[in-house]
């Protein structure tokens, strides 16, 4: 939660003050910065509203928690966002647990493979769940009416609106995956250039024919 992410600023610098301040150093810096800053002493408004987010945040440790761990504040940030963080938290912990060296594969690549495999998965199952609803409606249009309580028309019926609301709660969970795609953006990594297999072996039998030779 910075400048550039939804216009929010980072607390930290806005209250000019290190990631482990005490909650005493907070306050301090809080009424030091707000003493100048208070309209009524002239000060400008919006800047004295950034320093009491900050200061808000700050103060409470579940928001400063979520903050620390995400950069984004759980009261402010879009809900696209937070659901996105949620998101990469689950891709970051893989990359935590994968036990190959690090440099030696690329993660954000592999956190992109996963989101991408995720989204056609979910549009393949979207498809199956609309091939079902279309058999449950063809079922309902064919079924005779009783005169009396439809019980089998009404839970053919719930059975038809149950799949929309899959189908619903699948295409949210595709915006959200398209979404914490584009919060990769602009990520790289560095990747160690190996050198092939026959380079190798011609580096380690050189020094032994210099060897024979003597």
């Amino acid at each position: 939660m910075n400048e550039g992410s939804a216009g929010v600023i980072d607390p930290y610098a806005m209250l000019g003050l290190e990631r482990d301040a005490s909650g005493e150093a907070i306050r301090l810096a809080w009424r030091k910065a707000a003493k100048g800053a208070h309209p009524d002493a002239g000060g400008d408004t919006d800047h004295f509203n950034r320093l009491q987010i900050a200061y808000e945040l700050l103060q409470d440790p579940v928001r400063r928690r979520v903050y620390d761990d995400t950069g984004y504040d759980p009261q402010l940030a879009d809900p696209k966002d937070l659901e996105g963080v949620l998101m990469l938290e689950s891709l970051v912990n893989e990359v935590i647990l994968d036990e190959r060296e690090p440099g030696s594969f690329d993660p954000v690549a592999a956190m992109r493979r996963k989101l991408s495999d995720d989204i056609v998965k979910s549009r393949f199952h979207i498809l199956e769940l609309e091939r079902h609803r279309a058999r449950v409606r063809k079922h309902i249009d064919r079924l005779g009416r009783r005169p009396e309580t439809d019980v089998l028309g009404s839970m053919l019926r719930a059975r038809s609106e149950a799949i929309a609301d899959a189908i619903r709660k699948t295409e949210k969970q595709i915006e959200t995956i398209e979404h914490t795609y584009t919060m990769l953006e602009g990520y790289s990594y560095e990747v160690e250039v190996l050198a092939p297999l026959e380079e190798v072996e011609m580096d380690v039998a050189e020094p032994q024919r210099g060897e024979a030779a003597e």
